[in-house]
């Protein structure tokens, strides 16, 4: 693990500055998913959600150089992508089992 000193304060304020216009994309896609106006706009939403949670897990690891962070990341946009799937399917049949 590396010393966080080690780090350029060009790249210090860089993740800062991600992090914090990812949060607020993460706020506006939460307004849209609690709006809607339809059900696709909130799966949609729900997607762009989870699909910025994994790019904050990306800005993470890089900011602690750890592989961890990796590994969370591609574990939630799995779950996500299964999720997003068997949401379209209920909106497509009414049904996810069939």
């Amino acid at each position: 693990m590396s010393n966080i000193s080690a780090m350029s304060p060009l790249l210090t304020y860089a993740i800062a500055a991600t992090l914090v216009l990812y949060v607020l994309a993460m706020g506006l896609g939460l307004l849209r998913l609690l709006r809607g106006p339809s059900a696709q706009d909130r799966v949609l939403a729900l997607d762009f959600i989870y699909v910025v949670g994994m790019l904050v897990m990306l800005v993470l690891a890089i900011r602690y150089d750890s592989s961890m962070y990796f590994e969370g990341a591609f574990l939630m946009v799995l779950f996500g992508f299964v999720g997003s799937l068997a949401l379209a399917k209920f909106l497509l049949r009414g049904e996810v089992i069939e």
